[in-house]
């Protein structure tokens, strides 16, 4: 499986979730207390994000890791 692949799709299931509860880049990411250009190559699949930095979008977002990872496995 392509690292690219699954980076993407991990980065599309956080947007989807972003935009559920209607959330800019910016609200989340501070309060994440990322950049906000570091979350968007994370939706975008640019970069391959910590784990740490992972778990607190999740967090951030009301959801857990694993409902996160979930969602892209599907999508695989």
């Amino acid at each position: 499986m392509r690292t690219r692949t699954v980076l993407r799709i991990l980065g599309d299931e956080i947007r989807m979730h972003r935009e559920k509860r209607n959330l800019t880049q910016e609200a989340l990411a501070f309060d994440v207390g990322i950049h906000p250009n570091a979350l968007g190559r994370c939706e975008r699949g640019e970069t391959d994000c910590r784990v740490m930095t992972l778990f607190n979008i999740a967090d951030g977002l009301n959801a857990s890791l694993a409902e996160l990872i979930a969602g892209a496995e599907r999508r695989l």
